[in-house]
């Protein structure tokens, strides 16, 4: 029994503290409700006051960007009609102007008609005491000073040529021999295939690998032919491309010291032989460009010096061809005192168009032409480019001591060879041009292609007309012939007299 109603007290006593804690829990829970509602009605308030000021700032500011626009049209209405009353003003002006103008017009055109009228009444009477017309006076007045002229000018012409050829001739003698003594250049010649050494002739099987895949997949990344024949110990590798020649040769060097040849290494060696030689071509234009003494070239303008180095005209190469213009080009400028750094510049850019002839269609000089004027240089420069090619005419000094140095360079003996088909085309082209002169009998070509002698008859040409027959053959040699230096032009003309004695 007590045991029960200790039991009923425990019971009792538990559910007490229970409804206890609910009671408390939801006194806790209504006081937490009531202040999340203040709260929100607190934040509520405070989101409609700061939208209200949001919204009268942007209203503020409107207003002042509706003020600043209006004053803004006011003062383009007081500018446009300030305008319009300078504009009536000029034209204003311009109708005086015009109506005077017309006055003068009027005045000019009768004076005009005066003096007709009178030079018409003294031409009648000059024709009446002379007995020729006007027409007949002029023409017989024209042909004797023609012929007057014509003689004096030529014997003037004459002295003077003869004279400033002397002086011309010592002082060029002079420049170009100092200007040679101090500039020294190596010049080495190359072909247009490459010879590839290897350790024994099993390596020739490698290279062509099992039903020639190594050897067709080289001459497909490199576009370059590989020539594989009896020769021991060698292949050639031939190419009118000297650049693409130079990566085959490069990764097949790489290949044979490697020994592992398959299609997979093949073309990661001849990737890496690319970024090489780009690595080198970038090392030849730096090395030509600090020979030459130019400095501040583009990156790209030095790259491209660069390709040089792989280009040959007639054996010699264009890039050691160009340093030497640059260096003659600057020589020849201090003699002469002109812009030394600015001829060396010229000298060492007037053939970079050669890099990109098989690229780019165009000539060299109109190539080079655009690569200059792209990255900036000298307008000087540009004339240096063309005029050594005869594009256009020289507006600069340098531009002529650069064409003068590459000629130096290029006609000078062992710099350049040609073939033999190309030389005695060259020799007849310039016999050609000599006999279709009027009164030319003979022509011969003479000094490998650096004179031409014309023997005219004399009963055709006399010691007058000779004269301007050489100038008008050498300029007609000029504008048809491509030649390295220059060329004499020598007319002889020979008037014998025979008597027999009986």
């Amino acid at each position: 029994m007590a045991g029960l109603i200790a039991f009923l007290l425990g019971y009792l006593l538990r559910r007490y503290v229970a409804e206890a804690r609910i009671r408390s829990a939801e006194e806790a829970a209504r006081r937490i409700n009531e202040q999340a509602l203040k709260e929100a009605e607190a934040k509520k308030r405070e989101a409609i006051v700061e939208a209200k000021d949001e919204a009268f700032r942007l209203k503020r500011e409107a207003e002042h960007e509706i003020r600043e626009q209006r004053a803004e049209l006011q003062r383009l209405e007081r500018r446009l009609v300030q305008r319009e009353e300078s504009q009536d003003r000029k034209t204003e002006a311009v109708e005086q102007r015009e109506r005077g103008l017309t006055q003068k017009e009027a005045e000019l055109a009768k004076a005009r008609e005066e003096a007709a009228a009178t030079f018409a009444q003294h031409q009648a009477e000059l024709e009446r005491i002379s007995g020729l017309t006007a027409e007949q006076a002029r023409e017989q007045l024209h042909r004797r000073v023609e012929e007057s002229a014509r003689g004096e000018a030529l014997q003037i012409v004459k002295k003077i040529e003869a004279e400033a050829r002397e002086e011309a001739d010592r002082r060029a003698r002079e420049i170009i021999a100092l200007a040679i003594q101090r500039c020294a250049a190596d010049h080495t010649a190359d072909v247009t295939v490459s010879v590839v050494p290897l350790p024994n002739d099993d390596m020739k099987g490698r290279i062509i690998g099992r039903e020639g895949r190594n050897i067709r997949t080289l001459e497909g990344l490199t576009g370059v032919d590989l020539i594989i024949d009896d020769t021991p110990e060698a292949v050639t590798l031939s190419s009118f491309d000297p650049i693409r020649r130079e990566i085959a040769k490069i990764a097949l060097e790489k290949l044979i010291a490697d020994g592992r040849i398959h299609p997979a290494r093949i073309e990661e060696m001849v990737e890496k032989s690319q970024r090489e030689l780009e690595q080198r071509i970038r090392e030849e234009g730096e090395r030509a460009a600090f020979e030459a003494g130019v400095h501040g070239l583009h990156p790209e303008e030095i790259k491209l010096l660069g390709r040089l180095r792989f280009r040959y005209s007639y054996g010699q190469n264009l890039l050691q061809h160009s340093v030497e213009v640059a260096l003659l080009s600057g020589l020849m400028a201090q003699l002469l005192d002109a812009n030394p750094q600015l001829a060396r510049r010229a000298g060492l850019l007037h053939d970079i168009g050669k890099a990109l002839t098989h690229e780019v269609e165009g000539t060299h000089a109109t190539i080079g032409v655009d690569i200059c004027r792209r990255y900036h240089e000298p307008p000087e420069v540009l004339n240096a480019i063309t005029y050594h090619h005869g594009d256009e005419e020289a507006r600069c000094t340098e531009a002529i001591l650069v064409a003068a140095a590459d000629a130096i360079s290029a006609a000078r003996p062992g710099a350049r060879k040609e073939t033999a088909e190309m030389y005695v085309k060259r020799l007849e082209n310039l016999e050609r041009i000599a006999t279709s002169f009027p009164g030319v009998e003979k022509a011969y070509a003479i000094q490998a292609g650096r004179e031409v002698r014309v023997i005219v008859r004399p009963t055709d040409v006399d010691d007058t007309t000779a004269q301007s027959l050489a100038r008008e053959m050498a300029k007609k040699i000029e504008d048809e012939m491509e030649y390295p230096g220059q060329i004499k032009v020598t007319v002889l003309r020979e008037t014998r007299v025979i008597e027999y004695a009986k």
